[in-house]
């Protein structure tokens, strides 16, 4: 179904919304570090699925006029395309987390392709950008549990978010994206919003870069700081003080048998 309706732009709304949207506040309540819930006084700022030359120094060039920085989760096959523009971002002073390789669902791949993924991947920002990741969003909000070890064994902090803006859409608009994100805008909030528009609507991420100076000023009004997931104090990976929380949520999330994500309905059951 997801590959019938990626060719539209209703299409790849639905695919974005799917299981992610269902089942993310659950997420969130049981394990808020999961969900990317920060420090009470901070917002983070996150992108997704660049870096593209004809978008990301866009974002970039707004982020310096704000005086910000954020989190941009790359896709490995545009890193690979566009290695000058990832480098333009951590040399900005932004961060770099890993988006996977491709913009494909976990759990539609075979055995080992995750992990093979993810790790080429983490390698490639580091040939790239001399830095090693710290970070793991899975495309679509969705850990299977290969890619939950994947991410772990490479030092990846799994995390999602808490409130998007559904910016991908052929009719997104900055008013639309703010009329998405302003009412769960609080402290300790994880903000996901799109740098391109690789796996969107043509021209989607314009709606995400035309929200950006009121959802930042909005921030600073509320006397909350806007920045990237280093600075969010949120747990990073490979430390075992933090390994119940993850256990406990593949055991009783991914895990259990009695636990079933479909993909097709976009229920959680």
């Amino acid at each position: 179904m997801i590959r019938a309706l990626a060719g539209t732009a209703a299409g790849l709304a639905a695919v974005h919304a799917g299981p992610a949207a269902t089942w993310l506040p659950g997420v969130r309540r049981l394990l808020p570090g999961l969900a990317g819930v920060g420090a009470p006084g901070h917002v983070a700022l996150t992108f997704d699925d660049g870096p593209d030359p004809a978008s990301t120094p866009r974002f970039l060039d707004e982020l310096r006029r704000l005086g910000c920085r954020a989190t941009f989760f790359v896709l490995g096959e545009m890193l690979e395309r566009h290695p000058e523009v990832g480098r333009r971002v951590v040399a900005e002073g932004h961060e770099i987390g890993v988006h996977g390789w491709r913009h494909d669902n976990a759990l539609g791949m075979r055995p080992g392709r995750a992990a093979r993924e993810i790790g080429a991947a983490c390698d490639l920002v580091h040939e790239v950008t001399g830095v090693r990741p710290a970070w793991y969003r899975p495309p679509y909000g969705v850990l299977s549990a290969e890619t939950l070890v994947a991410a772990r064994a490479r030092g990846l902090r799994p995390v999602l978010w808490t409130v998007w803006g559904r910016d991908w859409t052929a009719t997104a608009s900055p008013a639309s994206v703010l009329a998405a994100m302003l009412p769960g805008l609080r402290g300790g909030a994880t903000l996901l919003l799109h740098d391109s528009d690789h796996t969107s609507a043509p021209g989607s991420w314009r709606a995400a870069l035309g929200a950006l100076p009121a959802l930042v000023g909005r921030c600073r009004s509320l006397g909350l700081r806007a920045g990237p997931l280093r600075e969010h104090g949120v747990a990073r990976a490979g430390r075992r003080a933090r390994d119940p929380e993850i256990r406990r949520w593949a055991r009783h999330v991914l895990l259990d048998d009695r636990v079933e994500m479909t993909i097709s309905g976009g229920r959680y059951r």
